[in-house]
């Protein structure tokens, strides 16, 4: 019997309309659930507003996701027991009751696609039991049917290749002509249906990847914590063999060396003690003398008191004598090498030599008869020579220094700013400073401002949770404040002080003067009380008790130790600064300080801004501390200066030769300015020699070395001053004692980012009102002063800002953002939190860090410039579809580094170059500052930075320089001679040591590739995609932005011009540069399209990376302007 096309196409049509009715019903049911879901959600924030007096969103989820893992009402109960936010009564019990019954108990639900399986192969199955038969009494036809289909499956099993052509017939029905519309409509449904379940598919396997992922990442975090965990240990055991064997070793050598010094220490009090007899019995020998002439001169002596009082007469003598040869033998013993000065010959270079016109000193023979020959022979009487001769004498003492072109023109304002010192505090603290040195480190600390009002200031942070601290810099509040709290008793239980500054000079220096104060070594295994902790270097032990760190630094512990537990007070200094990480830490401070009452919070600020803290902050108390500043005046010039690094070395020399006494802080942008201007200093002086009187020119930055650092501090040598040229760290973050005049040009730099561009550049921009005003302030510190602006006073008032605008409004957020995505919480931190806060903080620790938009920022950044970060950091990988930090990310917040250079250094792993990558990273942490060029000597510079230069690109040339520098020795004599900086090398030495050490943190093995620069290359591609520029008519274009850029005359690739490179830096001049230029291919299109394909499919398409010089050009040569007339 033949089969029935209408069935067919009518049991066909039925299973569509059934499929497409189970979809509805799915997303019916789908939406029944949300609604109830919803509703269960609103009971639940009812029931809890009963019964605890508040309801939130967060909480009546984190309630329903505890109902659903609970396997009866009792084990609900005892969950919320358990997390400690709730007090367990018969009203909770009733609830955990109901909330249990009301929630839909966990059910296997089949997915949609295996749904839509599952019935498609119940219908064929159902399909296949039928039979169809147009006469149920043929059963010859039927029988013939059968035979039919055996000899048509044997044709085909024969594999004959005749076609069946169907015939149309008139008797068929309109019906069968409808047929071919109906099985089209049929194959549309069927393939929009397999398209959903692609798509289903294809939804599944990007959420199971991203489970994958999450749970990899949380694994990843465990095994972090459990190393730190494992690392630290606690020293009051004796758990650690091998270093409780150490410090037992180190005991007996200290004994033993104490055993053996013992004896001499013998001697030498002995000696001390004889010595002061000595004095002493001499002393009393003389008195009893004199005594004994007083009482009995008078009176008549009998032989033995007469001879007796001889005795001591001629005693007395012969000690005198003794001592006296005594003395003579050493004199003669310390003079008995002496050589006179002039007959001595200094070791210096022959270029530094000079003709020494000092007259020769007196002495010899010869000498006075070369006087007395010259006396003769000038010999001259009367008053006219005397006139003359006195007159010479002042043109000596006076000669020109500046020429009265080259002098500035200040002019003297009615602007003073008023001091809070009088007259006679002025002059006692004149008298104070002379003798600065004689007094104790006691006594220095008690002459501070802030020492009156010790004990305020630790009754107020004991009432107050959150203080602000408002105070003058140099009232003491950096160094004095922990200190306080130290001797308080706020370390007490192994518990830390930390106190954070804005810049790592400052944590530094502050660091060193603390432990100076406290008597202890910095950072000390003996006396580790004290200690700092930059960016890759850390001068810390578990014993510190009283830590200072860069506000950056913070914010990497929260990574470890999230609620900050072995804190007790958190210090927040020079707030006012409003830096990127001191912004994001206001933020997570005031989180933690909710659900840790026992967590003392100060943020201390100079006078600015201190009501925004005080309000950001809840309306926390505002302890003023009064400054010690003296009046200052104020100096504006009559005309703008063109040239202000010129006008500051000529104000300078004019408040050296024509102020009183007093040191001069000059306030430039950067290292190069200050460099720039302590040369010309130098020469200026070194030119006039003994016409001014001794200037000593110091700079201050934050890469100069701390050796170099604390010169400033040193006092100024009699008959000298002192001239400190500093960028603004010294407006706040340090303190110079002795700095009576100022000299502000009224530049900064500040960073500028473009969101648009992606291009981050660093400009020289005016300085604020109020930074202007803090400059001036440090003319006032020790005395009256005087601030000399470089600038008019219009340009003050009309185009300067009132405030310098917060840097998280002006900067990249790619590194703040990865770094907050990693301070969400995990379970086991939330449940940890869970336990401590109560129930109103909830929030937090169910919600993490995760929604930014809503982080409780001070000032929020720009909108476009936080999406450009997510955007980033979603296409290094860091961040998923979803927004969720991957293990990718995870493991690159380890890393103190860019976000784009992290991803380099863990690409290295892929590629197996993570040694050569680790290297390179280093060599670009130090901010290009390798090779210096002298301008005596620029083109022996030039040559011996091109004996470094590789083919590939700038990166590899640094590779080249610090492998060759390895190879030497570390040596400092092969830098002097290559022109490279050491102590760049030296810090890059640094960072590639701590980089190195956390490989194995991050879990990357650390290999190298044996001089095959490919896969140097690719790691560095992998990293820096983002940063593609393509060569094109005009120059450079970058590929996503079409920005025209030029490489810098720096680079190893300026003349070489390749097709395709990748950039580190993009740097705003005159021209747009590119430095440190890698060339990801040379020449090869296909494998340059490979790499960037490679490295970033989702990023870039085959048709942005298409090159047009690989086109033919037309054969026919085009036509001339003249000839085309």
């Amino acid at each position: 019997m033949k089969p029935n096309p209408r069935s067919h196409a009518a049991a066909l049509q039925r299973f569509c309309n059934f499929t497409v009715s189970n979809m509805k019903v799915l997303v019916q049911n789908q939406n029944q659930q949300r609604g109830a879901m919803a509703q269960l959600e609103q009971w639940v924030n009812d029931r809890l507003h009963d019964i605890l007096g508040l309801s939130d969103r967060y909480v009546s989820q984190f309630m329903i996701g505890i109902a659903r893992k609970a396997s009866s009402p009792e084990d609900l109960v005892s969950r919320l027991e358990q997390t400690g936010t709730i007090d367990i009564d018969q009203s909770v019990s009733a609830f955990a009751k109901e909330l249990f019954e009301k929630i839909p108990r966990q059910q296997v639900i089949e997915k949609p696609s295996k749904a839509l399986e599952r019935q498609a192969i119940e219908m064929d199955r159902k399909n296949r039991t039928y039979t169809l038969l147009e006469d149920s009494d043929s059963g010859e036809e039927a029988a013939a049917a059968d035979k039919q289909r055996g000899k048509k499956k044997k044709d085909k099993d024969r594999g004959s290749k005749r076609k069946n052509i169907r015939q149309k017939k008139a008797s068929e029905s309109s019906s069968d002509d409808e047929r071919p519309k109906r099985g089209g409509s049929v194959l549309e449904d069927h393939r929009s249906v397999k398209k959903e379940e692609e798509e289903e598919e294809e939804w599944e396997k990007e959420e199971r990847e991203r489970l994958l992922d999450i749970e990899e990442r949380d694994a990843f975090a465990q095994r972090v914590r459990q190393k730190d965990k494992e690392k630290t240990r606690n020293i009051t055991e004796r758990t650690d063999k091998k270093a409780y064997e150490e410090a037992q070793k180190r005991l007996k050598m200290a004994e033993d060396d104490q055993r053996n010094m013992l004896p001499e220490l013998r001697k030498r009090s002995r000696w001390e003690y004889l010595k002061k007899r000595e004095e002493e019995k001499l002393e009393d020998l003389e008195a009893e003398i004199i005594d004994d002439e007083y009482l009995f001169s008078k009176e008549e002596l009998t032989e033995r008191e007469t001879r007796e009082l001889e005795y001591k007469r001629t005693l007395r003598d012969l000690a005198k004598d003794y001592k006296q040869a005594g003395a003579k033998e050493q004199e003669e013993r310390k003079n008995r090498y002496y050589m006179p000065e002039e007959r001595r010959s200094k070791d210096v270079p022959q270029r530094d030599l000079e003709l020494d016109e000092a007259p020769m000193e007196l002495g010899g023979e010869q000498g006075r008869w070369e006087e007395e020959r010259l006396k003769t022979a000038s010999l001259s009487f009367g008053a006219r020579k005397e006139r003359e001769l006195g007159l010479k004498q002042e043109q000596d003492r006076y000669q020109l220094v500046l020429e009265e072109e080259e002098m500035i023109d200040f002019v003297s304002t009615a602007i003073t700013m008023k001091g809070t010192r009088s007259d006679k505090d002025e002059a006692e603290s004149a008298l104070s400073q002379a003798e600065l040195k004689k007094r104790s480190m006691q006594e220095v600390r008690r002459s501070l401002p802030i020492f009156p009002y010790r004990e305020d200031l630790l009754a107020a942070i004991t009432e107050h949770q959150i203080l602000v601290i408002e105070g003058e810099t140099g009232s003491g509040k950096t160094t004095q404040i922990p200190q306080y709290l130290l001797e308080d008793g706020y370390t007490k239980g192994g518990m830390k002080i930390g106190c954070t500054q804005p810049r790592r000079v400052a944590a530094m220096s502050v660091a060193a003067r603390v432990a100076e104060e406290m008597s202890v070594k910095l950072g000390n295994e003996v006396s580790p009380e004290v200690g700092y902790s930059i960016r890759f270097e850390d001068c810390t032990s578990e014993r510190t008790v009283l830590k200072y760190m860069t506000d950056g630094m913070l914010l990497r512990e929260f990574l470890t130790e999230p609620d900050l537990a072995s804190y007790s007070v958190i210090i927040i200094d020079e707030a006012h600064e409003r830096t990127l990480h001191t912004d994001i830490l206001f933020g997570l401070i005031k989180d933690i300080a909710r659900f840790r009452p026992d967590l003392k919070v100060l943020v201390a600020s100079a006078t600015l801004d201190t009501e925004r803290f005080s309000c950001f902050f809840d309306d926390a108390p505002v302890f003023r501390i009064p400054g010690r500043r003296f009046p200052v005046d104020i100096f504006y010039t009559k005309a703008p200066e063109a040239d202000y690094l010129g006008a500051c070395v000529v104000s300078v020399l004019q408040i050296h030769v024509t102020q009183p006494p007093g040191d001069i802080l000059v306030f430039l942008t950067g290292q190069e300015e200050i460099e720039a201007c302590c040369e010309m200093l130098q020469e200026r002086c070194r030119r006039l020699g003994s016409k001014i009187a001794e200037l000593v020119v110091l700079p201050i930055y934050a890469n100069l070395p701390s050796d170099m650092q604390a010169k400033i501090f040193s006092p100024t040598p009699p008959g000298a001053r002192k001239v400190v040229v500093a960028t603004n760290i010294a407006e706040t973050s340090l303190t110079i004692d002795g700095i009576i005049y100022v000299i502000d040009p009224g530049f900064c730099k500040q960073k500028s980012y473009n969101a648009r561009t992606g291009m981050e550049s660093l400009i020289v921009t005016p300085c604020s009102r109020a930074s202007a005003n803090q400059r001036a302030g440090r003319a006032g510190r020790v005395a009256a002063g005087k601030c000399f602006r470089l600038y008019t006073a219009w340009a003050f008032k009309h185009e300067m800002e009132e405030t310098t605008v917060p840097e998280i409004q002006r900067t990249n957020l790619g590194n703040v953002v990865l770094l907050l995505k990693s301070l969400g919480r995990s379970e086991e931190t939330a449940a940890m939190l869970a336990r401590r806060c109560p129930p109103c903080s909830l929030l937090c620790v169910c919600a993490g860090i995760n929604d930014l938009i809503h982080f409780d920022f001070m000032d929020p950044p720009p909108h476009e410039t936080l999406v450009l970060a997510l955007e980033q950091l979603y296409a290094l990988g860091a961040l998923n579809h979803l927004g969720e930090l991957t293990k990718l990310g995870r493991r690159m917040a380890e890393l103190p580094v860019d976000p784009m250079l992290s991803k380099m250094i863990l690409a290295s792993e892929q590629y197996k170059c993570s040694e050569e990558v680790l290297t390179i990273a280093a060599m670009l942490s130090v901010n290009n500052s390798i090779f210096y060029r002298p301008k005596d000597k620029v083109v022996h510079a030039d040559n011996a930075r091109m004996n470094f230069v590789v083919p590939g690109g700038d990166h590899l040339v640094l590779l080249n320089v610090y492998t060759q520098w390895v190879e030497s020795g570390y040596s400092t004599q092969w830098c002097y001679e290559n022109f490279i900086q050491f102590r760049s090398m030296r810090r890059a030495r640094d960072v590639r040591d701590q980089l190195e050490g956390l490989m194995e943190r991050i879990e990357v093995e650390v290999v190298s590739c044996s001089g095959d620069n490919v896969p140097i290359r690719k790691a560095v591609t992998a990293g820096y995609f983002y940063h593609t520029a393509r060569l094109s008519k005009g120059g450079y274009r970058t590929v996503k932005h079409q920005q025209t850029v030029f490489v810098h005359p720096n680079s190893s690739l300026f003349e070489e011009q390749p097709r395709w490179l990748i950039y580190h830096e993009l740097v705003f001049t005159t021209k747009e540069f590119m430095r440190q230029v890698t060339a990801a291919l040379l020449h090869v299109i296909e494998i340059d399209s490979g790499w960037l394909l490679e490295v970033a499919p989702h990023y870039y398409k085959s048709k942005e990376l298409e090159d047009s010089s690989s086109k033919k050009m037309p054969r026919k040569q085009g036509k001339a302007r003249e000839e085309l007339g």
